[in-house]
């Protein structure tokens, strides 16, 4: 049996999709057009048709699509019908920044714990009452709360050996705010977050336009 491989971009835009759905939900809106809910999203409504079809057959035609169905049929297809439990190392600004978003938990990701080599921090709880363990405890730590994604927001020097711990637990996924590339075994998958990376992007397009 082949499976179909979905474009990266296709997921990040059901990301997006999602998002707007919810937002005409908690509108009452009942039904959108592809046309409004692309204008919404800023793709075109080809785009949207597109990436549904990877997924099976959406909406009515000549009616659109059905707001609450097709927010739930997204949610189901990116596996966001359920919560996601999350461990993070590394309490610095970023991780405590991170820990504190309530899109986090709106969106069903949760952090369950905490890890840091910091002496002063290690011990203490987070603005959220969430404690924060010595990273020697992580792989026991996980597997008590459950964690299945990690997050990780350690220097660069530090960010492989935890990714390599996180394995031993095991970890599903990463998150990875470190800049720097991770080699984990292709049951892990990551997501590396580099914001240089994006400034980079940006500073083109600025001295190019």
């Amino acid at each position: 049996m082949k499976f179909l491989k979905i474009p990266a971009a296709t997921i990040s835009r059901l990301s997006i999709y999602s998002r707007a759905l919810e937002e005409l939900a908690q509108s009452s809106e009942t039904v959108v057009s592809s046309k409004k809910l692309a204008e919404i999203c800023g793709v075109n409504p080809a785009q949207i048709r597109k990436d549904l079809a990877y997924f099976g057959q959406f909406g009515v035609r000549g009616v659109g699509y059905f707001v609450k169905e097709l927010l739930f049929d997204i949610k189901k297809i990116l596996g966001l019908n359920r919560q996601w439990k999350l461990a993070l190392v590394g309490t610095g600004n970023l991780g405590c920044a991170l820990v504190a978003h309530e899109n986090f938990t709106q969106q069903g990701y949760i952090f369950t714990c905490a890890f840091d080599v910091d002496p002063i921090k290690v011990g203490h709880k987070l603005a959220t009452g969430l404690m924060i363990h010595h990273v020697d405890e992580l792989e026991e730590i996980c597997r008590q709360t459950g964690a299945e994604i990690g997050v990780i927001c350690t220097p660069p020097d530090r960010a492989q050996d935890i990714a390599n711990r996180f394995q031993q637990v095991p970890i599903a996924g990463i998150l990875n705010f470190a800049p720097t590339q991770l080699q984990v075994p292709p049951t892990c998958k990551v997501e590396n977050v580099d914001f240089t990376v994006k400034l980079d992007n940006l500073a083109y397009h600025i001295t190019s336009a």
